[in-house]
């Protein structure tokens, strides 16, 4: 492979059947110690951002919840 004028590159088909890499599919380019990686930018996130400042900050998680179990 290489990289064109505009910094584009190509990604072999049988990779990106292999991958599910079609049309459309975000991708997110890492850096790494030894070089890049290119995987797809999954949609779902990490689970931890859907909770992430769930909680007040004065707040425990076992006073949490005792509260909703109405303890």
């Amino acid at each position: 492979m290489r990289i064109s004028q505009r910094g584009q590159i190509t990604i072999p088909k049988r990779l990106r059947d292999r991958f599910g890499m079609n049309h459309n599919v975000e991708v997110e380019i890492v850096p790494t110690e030894t070089g890049l990686l290119i995987r797809k930018r999954s949609a779902a996130g990490h689970p931890v951002d859907g909770v992430y400042g769930l909680l007040d900050r004065d707040d425990n998680t076992d006073r949490y919840i005792k509260r909703i179990r109405g303890r």
